[in-house]
């Protein structure tokens, strides 16, 4: 993804920066064997694409070989697609630093690569069915290593959705019922759609304007209940390719007519969403798709580090 606000590598936090020491920490924890065979040597490496994909990772690649005291010298671009074999980079310093950082650094850049190429092709789907809408990833992400994940779908077009459970209130049945049950008001409430606006007052009140409310629907009661009660986001979960498109379409006529023109709200479609179906979801009236499917169990692009001395 090549944006025209700036380098994706600026929106990342310096805590990166500790996540990859902590990372080359856990792949040499003690003794370096292999390092004391190589020595100090001066040389370099090339790094080489060897399957089809979006480079993405850049920037914890070069922080790997930084903190080892190499340099990289990137002969593609971050969102470039590559076709194999290509050379991508190329790692300068002594042999046994390149090869103490070897691992780490393409396990990440392999890892965030293939996120970015199943962003993009989903991504790329989806528009050329005539769908403007957003595709969003998902909080399904690895302990540990959200922070490369989430760059990944970014570097592949999509939207990385929240990234915490600070980043904005979401409501699920679970967080709606307990909402109920602790205000003691359970025995006046028949189903989810009454205990909603119990839940969005609660969490307004707790994120003041400047956190906005998600809500998780499985009918089109509780996604009006919703709407009604102020929530920024309907998230309609688990429903039909059919019923989506004929929920969004009468939940955004239906609220217009009473006062809340599109935008007021947005509506979010979740649940199963994959490359294969997930088009039959889209529609005018949907404004986001999200799926943990560009970035859990996907792929990896293929590269290596190759040495020579100079």
């Amino acid at each position: 993804m090549a944006s025209s606000h700036g380098e994706l590598r600026h929106l990342l936090p310096e805590s990166y920066k500790r996540l990859v020491a902590s990372w080359l920490e856990e792949d040499c924890p003690s003794f370096d064997y292999g390092g004391f065979v190589v020595g100090e040597s001066e040389g370099e490496a090339r790094l080489l694409g060897k399957s089809k994909g979006v480079v993405a990772g850049v920037p914890f690649f070069d922080e790997v070989f930084k903190q080892l005291g190499c340099t990289v010298e990137w002969h593609v671009k971050e969102g470039e697609t590559i076709e194999p074999v290509r050379q991508c980079a190329t790692v300068r310093g002594p042999i046994r630093k390149i090869l103490l950082g070897e691992r780490v650094a393409l396990n990440i850049l392999a890892r965030c690569s293939g996120i970015a190429t199943k962003s993009s092709s989903l991504v790329n789907a989806l528009r050329s069915h005539g769908w403007k809408g957003t595709l969003a990833g998902t909080r399904k992400t690895t302990p540990g290593f959200r922070v490369v994940e989430k760059y990944g779908i970014l570097v592949g077009g999509a939207d990385p959705h929240r990234h915490d459970l600070s980043s904005m209130t979401m409501l699920k049945d679970n967080h709606v019922w307990a909402c109920a049950n602790k205000s003691g008001s359970t025995k006046s409430i028949e189903s989810i759609a009454s205990a909603i606006p119990v839940a969005v007052d609660a969490a307004k009140a707790a994120g003041g304007f400047a956190t906005k409310v998600e809500v998780e629907c499985r009918s089109i009661e509780e996604a009006n209940a919703a709407i009604g009660a102020g929530a920024d986001v309907i998230m309609l979960d688990n429903f039909t390719p059919e019923g989506v498109r004929e929920a969004a379409k009468q939940l955004k006529t239906e609220w217009a007519s009473k006062g809340k023109p599109p935008g007021t709200f947005l509506i979010e479609v979740s649940g199963g969403l994959t490359e294969s179906n997930a088009a039959t979801y889209a529609s005018d009236d949907v404004d986001i798709l999200s799926t943990s499917s560009i970035h859990q169990g996907t792929g990896i692009v293929d590269f290596s580090l190759k040495v020579s001395l100079r």
